[in-house]
């Protein structure tokens, strides 16, 4: 019989694909990462966000796996977390960029630092599995574990899994990617989960990001594209691209919106939201998930953030790890720090920290 080691987070998502796993016929170990300590910000509404105190979420983890009669293990991630995912994400806007940390907790922690740390600490399994609504897949023409969006198309999880790599997906199982929510949550009611009705996390972390950056006010100037000066902000790590807060000034009747964060310069650059759209982007750090890394120029879906519809683009390799992409149809708000991730249907391809 083959063990699974089950990341379980104190949610529905994790305790189906536990339950799930068991029904298969694995021997299912659950386990639970613990990242939070009392150095860290505690958010307003914790029962929203993956960061923060974590007392409850392991307390329910212990209910789902008494109920499900499987033994359950405390995984400390502490160290890992603070130095991969915090770590990048105070780097990040400490550049002038917005990261995802979603990403990096995924491709590092989740799926790194969590199934090697239950290893070092003694634990014997075979295989990786989660709750992410996604899809893995061997195709044997290629030789090669291809990731592949979900069922379930507005819960598909495979944007923030890119960085997986071939050893990884070859260990993993997502069992939940074949069904919806909806039907996962008829399931869990179904077998009378204890989680059944609780609530997703919504947020990496709900409060104000200075709460984690703790980075001290550095004041500088806000100015239009020819360089005028119509404000000042207190730090550059307070704006994203294409949001529209604290633009005012500078004459103009139309809305304003960043188009431009210049952390050299210390400045931020307002434009109007036709200015947000552009053709282009490089990316760097990247990595061929489901596919050898091509030779040559190729059409693709990109994905740039989250919510965003995947646009057709010709996707071009540069060197080892960068990429360069180019829209058929200009986007708006392309950001440095985000993801572009690369669809071939519903395969993920690859993708890269845009530039």
């Amino acid at each position: 019989m083959q063990k699974v080691l089950v990341g379980l987070s104190g949610g529905v998502d994790s305790a189906m694909t536990a339950l799930l796993l068991k029904e298969q016929g694995y021997e299912v170990i659950g386990a639970i990462m613990s990242i939070w300590d009392e150095s860290m910000p505690t958010p307003k509404v914790p029962n929203k966000a993956c960061l923060g105190p974590e007392e409850n979420d392991i307390a329910t983890a212990q209910k789902v796996a008494d109920f499900l009669k499987i033994p359950l293990k405390i995984i400390d991630c502490r160290e890992q977390y603070k130095a991969i995912v915090l770590g990048n994400f105070k780097d990040e806007y400490r550049l002038g960029r917005t990261p995802n940390p979603c990403v990096w907790c995924n491709s590092y922690v989740k799926f790194g630092a969590l199934p090697n740390a239950a290893r070092q600490n003694g634990i014997d399994f075979d295989k990786f599995a989660t709750g992410h609504y996604s899809i893995i897949e061997f195709d044997a023409k290629t030789d090669l574990w291809q990731l592949k969006k979900g069922k379930d198309e507005t819960k598909d999880q495979s944007y923030f899994l890119y960085r997986l790599g071939q050893e990884q997906l070859s260990k993993t199982l997502f069992p939940l990617g074949a069904y919806t929510k909806k039907e996962v949550r008829e399931m869990a009611l179904k077998y009378a989960l204890p989680v059944a009705d609780k609530a997703d996390s919504q947020d990496f972390y709900c409060g104000d990001y200075n709460d984690i950056l703790k980075f001290p006010p550095k004041p500088g100037k806000i100015v239009d594209k020819t360089g005028k000066v119509i404000g000042a902000h207190n730090g550059i790590w307070n704006y994203t691209i294409g949001k529209r807060k604290g633009l005012t000034g500078g004459g103009n009747q139309k809305p304003l919106y960043v188009i431009k964060i210049d952390a050299e310069k210390n400045q931020i650059v307002a434009g109007f939201k036709e200015d947000l759209f552009s053709h282009e982007l490089t990316a760097s750090s990247v990595n061929w998930c489901s596919v050898r890394r091509p030779q040559g120029e190729f059409k693709a879906m990109v994905k740039i953030r989250r919510q965003h519809i995947p646009a057709l683009a010709s996707v071009k390799p540069l060197g080892e790890d960068k990429a360069q992409v180019i829209f058929d149809e200009p986007q708006m708000s392309i950001t440095a720090g985000q993801s572009a991730v690369f669809y071939e249907g519903d395969t993920v391809l690859g993708g890269g920290i845009i530039q």
